[in-house]
């Protein structure tokens, strides 16, 4: 267990945060068993932490023709290629959970083209990779690419979307040098008994 900060920044306490914030990581603590950092050291902000959370919700609760693994493979690949230890660390633990599979996001993070996936989900991950590096170099073949494996445009628009708001929060997450919960390194990693 890591003695360092979570955050660079000054973390409020509990007790201290707008009741909203507080019951929204009340809310995660009980579900989780603990709340996640990233609640914590962007509850510094509140107003952006509202903001940051509306956002995240909207992308990932909606419903979608990407399932909730999917999302996470996004979230998991872009933030390996944008050097993020949070996300990786915390997406990671999810995408293990969603997916069933305890090797799934080590490999995804590592490079999802050797990543025992589908080529649907290869196609995918290389189109939300593209939108997180290299968004400006966008052509037509790239849509169809994607659309090629089953994708919609508004499947195309979730995939963009994710890769995009994972690309703000990787560099949140480094710019306040926020550390990933020790409970996230070993979630999902041994089946349950």
């Amino acid at each position: 267990m890591s003695a360092r900060p979570i955050s660079r920044y000054p973390v409020p306490k509990l007790e201290d945060l707008p009741d909203d914030i507080r019951a929204r990581m009340l809310e995660v603590q009980e579900k989780a068993g603990f709340i996640p950092n990233v609640f914590l050291t962007l509850a510094h902000r509140p107003d952006e932490f509202r903001a940051f959370f509306a956002y995240h919700d909207a992308l990932m609760l909606r419903d979608s023709g990407l399932t909730k693994a999917e999302r996470e493979m996004i979230v998991v690949a872009t933030s390996g290629a944008n050097d993020c230890l949070y996300c990786i660390v915390a997406h990671g633990a999810i995408l293990r959970l969603y997916a069933k599979d305890p090797f799934i996001a080590d490999q995804v993070a590592a490079n999802y083209r050797k990543a025992d996936i589908t080529e649907r989900q290869k196609a995918m991950l290389e189109f939300a990779l593209k939108v997180a590096l290299h968004a400006a170099e966008l052509v037509e073949a790239d849509y169809a690419k994607v659309r090629s494996h089953g994708f919609t445009d508004e499947d195309i628009w979730d995939i963009g979307a994710i890769a995009a708001f994972f690309a703000l929060s990787n560099r949140m997450a480094n710019l306040i040098d926020m550390r990933p919960n020790d409970e996230f390194h070993l979630l999902g990693r041994v089946p349950k008994a």
